[in-house]
């Protein structure tokens, strides 16, 4: 007679598998991490603001993490080829998006790209505003806003303004003075600010909206006319804020932030925001981030999604009124 096996046993035989399939689950995500060097993407080439901004926090989080944190740059299409690297990257917590404000808010707005901000992103934490602004070259002899302003009333298209691409945040800046000013100013896209601080800084362009140039500033070789920001930079505190000097309500921020592509593990994305808002509230962080022109207020995860979706809001009605278009 064959012998049965009893119900017990189907059970505990059946329990036993699947925690034995179970089990590799529970070890990895009980995993340490980090375990080896993690990237951060910047969708612009080296030398540019966002670099600038992304090299001190991957040394901080090196450091906070006891792992190697890389800046790679993947520049080009203002900003949208790096954007679509991360967010094709594998979600293993190994490569994050670490970029200014445009290739999320802007672009998307002004032409197709590979990605949804939304649907391919999750937002990890704020790494700073910069307190940059308007800088003309000094041949002009143009030493505040009221005076490029009328200038360029009276020479519609002779002033040109250098930006780091098509769609970004130094062009919208452009856009929203022209808009408030009814002024002609020439846009003349680059392959990144680098480039446009050299034009600039040998006179074949005549403005630019960058932190970069502000060491140019303190050494003379440009005029600084006011600053993007709600209050002054405390390096320039004669320097006007744009609603000081005229035009309220006319700022366009310019803001960085690290993002994680969807589905990295939310241990990770929680660990990382943690250790970004202890870093960003220290006073070394503070400090250096003030020698750059950059202020930072630290976001959680859902106060920095939700901050991008105000800004998302308000570009995209500046591109509406405006009419701005990629051409």
């Amino acid at each position: 007679m064959p012998r049965e096996t009893p119900i017990f046993g189907r059970r505990a035989t059946l329990g036993l598998g699947l925690s034995a399939l179970a089990w590799p689950a529970l070890v990895r995500a009980a995993d340490p991490w980090p375990t080896r060097p993690v990237k951060l993407i910047v969708p612009y080439a080296p030398g540019g603001a966002g670099d600038t901004i992304a090299r001190p926090w991957a040394e901080r989080l090196g450091q906070a993490f006891n792992q190697t944190f890389v800046v790679e740059n993947r520049g080009g299409a203002a900003g949208a080829i790096g954007t679509e690297a991360a967010a094709r990257a594998a979600p293993d917590g190994y490569t994050f998006l670490a970029s200014t404000s445009a290739p999320l808010t802007a672009l998307p707005q002004l032409r197709p790209v590979a990605y949804d901000v939304r649907k391919d992103l999750m937002p990890v934490g704020r790494m700073g505003d910069t307190l940059g602004g308007f800088v003309i070259h000094p041949k002009h002899g143009l030493n505040t806003l009221a005076e490029v302003v009328e200038y360029a009333r009276k020479n519609p298209g002779k002033l040109t303004f250098g930006s780091a691409g098509l769609g970004t945040s130094t062009q919208m800046r452009l856009e929203m003075l022209k808009l408030r000013a009814k002024v002609d100013i020439l846009h003349v896209p680059y392959r990144g600010s680098a480039d446009a601080l050299n034009d600039l800084l040998a006179g074949h362009v005549d403005m630019m909206n960058e932190i970069v140039v502000l060491p140019h500033v303190r050494a003379g070789k440009l005029k600084l006319l006011a600053i993007n920001h709600a209050r002054r930079n405390p390096e320039f505190p004669d320097t006007p804020t744009l609603a000081e000097a005229g035009y309220p309500d006319s700022d366009v921020p310019i803001w960085y932030s690290v993002w994680a592509p969807t589905g990295t593990p939310k241990e990770i994305v929680a660990q990382m925001s943690a250790k970004m808002i202890e870093i960003g509230n220290s006073d070394t962080m503070q400090k250096r981030l003030r020698e750059i022109s950059t202020a930072l207020t630290p976001m959680t995860i859902d106060e920095l999604g939700a901050f991008y979706d105000k800004d998302r809001t308000q570009i995209g009605m500046l591109i509406k009124e405006a009419n701005i278009q990629l051409q």
